[in-house]
């Protein structure tokens, strides 16, 4: 086997090394059918490789906790798609050999091969091999057509075309193997970063998939005609406006015997020039703009030390714009007060108007609702936040916006 492997690597390199752009346009996609077929086929040979030495238990007798982690080692993947190779090639083992037969074939891809094996051992609890064997060709011949998330849903109601007669009590049997796999496969990845940011990545199982869109599409459509955010970074602060109303709602489980909470350790005179960066309690640095900001929210305590490090305050109530005072607030502005935004109140911080650094009060008349995008603008943008001679919000923009500086109202919300 190794000989062979190593001819066929011998024969891929010269193809790396041949002038694609010789070809003509029939022989481009000829060539790339072939690549793409080979590359099925390699990932079966690879496929039975990784199920016999995870058989051996040769990652164990290589100090490895498991073969995902071996091969993550090894080959240098990221741990899902370790888990994914180890996953497959185990499905694979068990399958009927027409699973087997079409991916060394190149008929199917990896991602078919998972689907037709899945499908495979559903219908194999349910109503035997031979059933299952006639599911496989069936399947096998629809990739020719269609892609993994199509096969899968098809797969669905296989029985439908094998054995009619088993149909609906199969279906009821393949519903609950998708939730097993859905339970078995979901995680959610934290990775760091450098600057303290965080990568997430991971699989949700249906209920928590619906759970997430209810509460992150109408927190990601665009905030107002000023809204230039993309997609993914409207997702992105919508996911942290989750974070911050779970905060605000007080009902999270204790930390360390604490109530779950943001502490900010920043020096007061620093913070009060806008120049004084912050650390939080996990250990990493914040913006003096991103410690202000936070100092804002209701449900974040600012932790401020004085010159010497003796502790000054941590989170002075009277900072915080809670309870009576909220609750005017809310019924002042109705949601977030920034022109042109629909986001409602429980998406919303305080904000004070004159900072709480700068001597500003804790009072309806110094205080405004804005979203988390909203928030983010003013504190990095030039506009002007005040009140008006009625007593609601107005919002001046920057000069090079408006050289006339019309002040700008938010016209959604409906206020009594």
């Amino acid at each position: 086997m190794i000989d062979e492997l190593v001819r066929a690597e011998s024969a891929v390199a010269a193809c790396v090394d041949a002038p694609a752009w010789a070809l003509s346009e029939r022989d481009l996609i000829a060539a790339l059918d072939t690549t793409h077929r080979l590359q099925q086929r390699l990932a079966a040979a690879q496929l039975a490789v990784v199920r016999e030495l995870d058989g051996r238990g040769t990652a164990f007798a290589q100090g490895a906790s498991s073969t995902t982690v071996w091969l993550r080692h090894r080959l240098r993947l990221d741990v899902s798609a370790a888990r994914r190779l180890v996953g497959l090639a185990a499905s694979l083992d068990v399958a009927p050999p027409g699973v087997r037969d079409a991916l060394a074939s190149g008929a199917v891809s990896v991602e078919q091969a998972r689907v037709v094996a899945d499908t495979a051992a559903t219908v194999t609890a349910s109503a035997g091999v031979e059933v299952a064997d006639k599911a496989v060709g069936v399947l096998v011949g629809w990739a020719a057509q269609f892609d993994p998330t199509l096969l899968r849903r098809m797969g669905t109601r296989i029985l439908d075309h094998v054995a009619p007669d088993l149909a609906d009590a199969a279906a009821a049997a393949a519903l609950a193997a998708e939730a097993a796999r859905a339970s078995r496969d979901r995680h959610v990845t934290i990775s760091e970063q450098t600057g303290g940011r965080l990568r997430l990545s991971g699989t949700l199982d249906a209920e928590a998939a619906a759970l997430l869109r209810a509460v992150i599409d109408p927190l990601s459509a665009p905030a107002g005609p000023d809204d230039t955010r993309c997609a993914g970074q409207r997702r992105h602060d919508a996911l942290a406006d989750v974070c911050r109303l779970a905060l605000r709602t007080g009902e999270l489980p204790e930390n360390g015997g604490d109530p779950a909470q943001i502490v900010v350790t920043t020096d007061h005179d620093g913070l009060a020039r806008q120049l004084g960066a912050g650390a939080l309690d996990i250990g990493l640095r914040l913006t003096p703009d991103a410690v202000r900001r936070l100092a804002c929210d209701a449900a974040i305590l600012p932790a401020v030390l004085g010159g010497a490090g003796q502790v000054l305050d941590v989170g002075r109530q009277r900072r915080l714009i809670t309870g009576p005072l909220r609750r005017a607030l809310v019924l002042r502005d109705g949601g977030c007060a920034f022109p042109g935004c629909d986001r409602p109140p429980r998406w919303c911080a305080a904000h004070h108007i004159r900072h709480w650094a700068d001597g500003g009060p804790t009072s309806l008349d110094n205080a405004v609702l804005l979203c988390g995008h909203h928030h983010r603008h003013v504190h990095q943008a030039d506009w002007v936040v005040r009140l008006g001679d009625d007593d609601h919000p107005e919002f001046v923009p920057p000069a090079w916006l408006d050289p006339e500086q019309v002040p700008r109202r938010n016209h959604y919300h409906r206020r009594a």
